[in-house]
């Protein structure tokens, strides 16, 4: 049984309340991207999802893709074709993509909202556009003239797919180990060597698919500093085949409808992206774009665990209120009266609506970063984009996971039965926790790049706009609070950054708690603004008043669950890395 709505309501009142996304309008590139535009393409988005994407998620859960070995050919399950149809006659694909090729060039943030509404319905389905996008992205910024006029309009229609082909057997996080070779051929390059765990390398939803390959030169120098990008497409213009085949289908614990293939390059014809041995900072434009919309699968799948767990708590009677019969009419009293479950309700609640609200702050500053007419507001913006996304991703995706496990165990036996779409969440959501690189390393990622670029200027612009967004904030236990996370940040920083300076290790093993200390702070501001908000004059006419008073209510209770941890974290972080490394191997 499945239970889903977009959920409109706190979507409105986030973007064009709480953070006045109506600002991007005022960006020339975004001048059509009014409010009106954003509600219309919204309420489409969630017709779309609830109505098409939902209705086939299950079937292709429990069906899978089907490999064929005599044909290197893979059936995506039934409906996933007739959807991608509607999908693509929608024109969702070219959604954020450059007006150039045939995109609309609406921001980054719609794009976002529309991915988690998808994300929540099926998201086996969203991961075939999802990895389009980021090849849109990466062609668009690095290929030539000539690849771009080749293969960015039809991408950017949806009538061809895209891949990224990073991942081979002996490497995946060290990308310098790779090992497929790029030839020289006169007229392109042969691409030989095989990519595991990549996502619609195979399918039947499009016609061709454009592979972009990972792949080091002849005289490539060692490591990292030796790779190149090539686009590696699966027809040639002339139709004919290429020689990229599927070697076979991932079994994996989920995403079942997702086409997850072993690809051989055999000396497959490709085109260099970009300049030679500069192939990661390339795929690195494709991986910021797809970290960020990996962490909205931990917002979209958690969405639908709460909605689902919700759902179940009020309909199912087991035992009395402890506080006294609260349905006489019934014989017993529906779980929610129970302390423990609304526990686990509202961790749910408290973290889904935080985390939403910092990605989709995220998203207006990378839309920011891009048009904003003022080069002082791009940097400032860009520093942002820089420093959360890391934090967007593995914030996130962990929440997401505990948020459905949440849910699973508030419905006890039921959930972890097929009756309810609990327990295929759980298994859907293991992944984004690993893929895009594995949250420890973005953790890595904050500390070891993030915190030192520019001489630490991403996180002083990080922490002065935390304190800008609390200017207005009208409760003052609200803004205590807010304000002592902020400051529990800082003192940790300083701290790490003298530990850090004399040992890189110290800052290698506080990464993870200190990525969250950056993310519960966030929650905490953009909680303390969402609650202030709600009293706010005009958003009380548009809004319910019990809609209005759940903010209020949910932040006093993020505050009380959440500052005893982050004390914790900052504890941990201070303790330094001597529990860690102190094992001798033999001693684990």
């Amino acid at each position: 049984m499945s239970h889903y709505k977009a959920p409109l309501d706190n979507m409105n009142f986030l973007l064009f309340d709480t953070l006045k996304a109506n600002q991007i309008a005022e960006c020339e590139r975004f001048e059509d991207a009014t409010e009106d535009l954003f509600r219309a393409v919204m309420d489409e988005a969630a017709k779309f999802s609830e109505q098409v994407l939902l209705p086939v998620n299950t079937q292709g859960d429990r069906e899978g893709c089907q490999y064929d070995p005599a044909t290197h050919s893979v059936k995506t399950p039934d409906g996933f074709k007739d959807a991608y149809q509607t999908y693509m006659q929608g024109g969702w694909s070219g959604l954020s993509a450059s007006p150039d090729f045939g995109g609309q060039g609406l921001p980054h943030l719609l794009k976002m909202i529309v991915d988690e509404m998808v994300c929540s319905t099926n998201l086996s389905f969203g991961m075939y556009p999802g990895l389009s996008h980021g090849a849109i992205d990466c062609l668009t910024k690095h290929g030539s003239e000539a690849l771009q006029n080749a293969y960015l309009p039809k991408l950017i229609a949806g009538e061809w797919t895209g891949t990224m082909c990073l991942t081979e057997p002996q490497c995946g996080t060290d990308l310098g180990l790779i090992g497929t070779k790029a030839i020289p051929n006169g007229d392109g390059y042969d691409i030989t060597g095989t990519k595991i765990w990549i996502t619609g390398g195979e399918q039947d939803l499009v016609d061709n698919i454009v592979h972009l390959v990972l792949a080091k030169l002849p005289d490539a120098p060692e490591g990292s500093r030796g790779i190149s990008l090539f686009l590696v497409p699966k027809f040639l213009e002339d139709g004919t085949r290429n020689t990229a085949f599927c070697g076979g289908l991932e079994h994996k614990m989920g995403i079942n409808g997702s086409a997850t293939c072993v690809m051989n390059f055999e000396g497959a014809k490709g085109w260099l992206i970009g300049e030679p041995n500069k192939g990661l900072k390339c795929m690195f434009t494709m991986m910021n774009a797809a970290r960020i919309m990996v962490g909205i699968q931990g917002l979209g799948l958690a969405e639908t665990g709460y909605q689902v767990s919700l759902a179940f708590a009020k309909e199912r009677l087991q035992s009395r209120s402890i506080a006294g019969t609260e349905y006489p009419n019934e014989k017993a009293d529906p779980i929610i009266v129970h302390p423990d479950v609304r526990r686990m309700l509202l961790r749910q609640k408290a973290i889904i609506e935080g985390s939403r609200a910092m990605a989709y702050w995220t998203g207006l500053h990378l839309d920011l970063s891009h048009g904003h007419a003022d080069s002082s507001q791009r940097e400032r913006s860009d520093d942002i984009v820089q420093l959360m996304t890391p934090i967007v991703k593995s914030f996130l995706t962990d929440e997401g996971f505990f948020s459905c496990d949440q849910a699973l165990q508030s419905m006890g036996g039921a959930g972890f039965t097929q009756d309810w779409p609990v327990e295929q969440l759980l298994r859907d959501g293991r992944i984004p926790r690993i893929y895009e690189g594995t949250n420890g390393i973005q953790a890595l990622d904050l500390v070891g790049r993030k915190l030192t670029l520019n001489n630490g200027r991403l996180a002083h612009t990080y922490l002065s706009e935390m304190k800008n967004m609390l200017e207005g904030v009208s409760n003052s236990g609200h803004l205590a609070s807010a304000n002592s996370f902020i400051e529990t940040l800082q003192e940790t920083l300083g701290l790490l950054i003298i530990k850090a300076a004399k040992d890189p290790q110290e800052a290698a093993a506080a990464a993870t708690p200190l990525l969250r200390m950056f993310a519960l702070t966030t929650l905490a501001v953009l909680w303390a603004k969402m609650a202030s908000q709600s009293e706010d004059a005009e958003t009380m006419n548009n809004y319910s008043e019990a809609f209005l008073s759940s903010k209020r209510k949910t932040a006093n209770h993020y505050f009380r669950s959440y500052e005893p941890e982050m004390i914790a974290l900052a504890k941990e972080v201070a303790a330094g890395k001597s529990t860690l490394m102190d094992f001798a191997e033999d001693e684990f």
